[in-house]
């Protein structure tokens, strides 16, 4: 049972945890959400959003940033894996 174990299940779930990590890695985009926190600051110092949107989305988008930081923080350390 071992040896049917690492030739055919071992492979599919390696797979699905290479996966699982770049679909994390997309969605948990730092770059991507530092680049919404400059561009949020740029509307509001254009003028073209009020300070209480401006803060409303900050606030939003900080929170996004230390969850999606935690997410790769535990894909560094092997913490989220595919359960077999």
């Amino acid at each position: 049972m071992i040896i049917v174990d690492d030739l055919f299940v071992r492979p599919f779930v390696s797979i699905l945890d290479s996966i699982h990590a770049l679909a994390l890695e997309e969605m948990y985009d730092v770059g991507e959400i530092q680049n919404q926190l400059k561009e949020n600051r740029l509307f509001y110092e254009l003028g073209e959003r009020s300070e209480e949107e401006y803060e409303r989305r900050k606030a939003e988008l900080e929170e996004e940033l230390r969850i999606a930081e935690s997410a790769h923080e535990q894909l560094r350390n092997k913490q989220i894996r595919v359960r077999q």
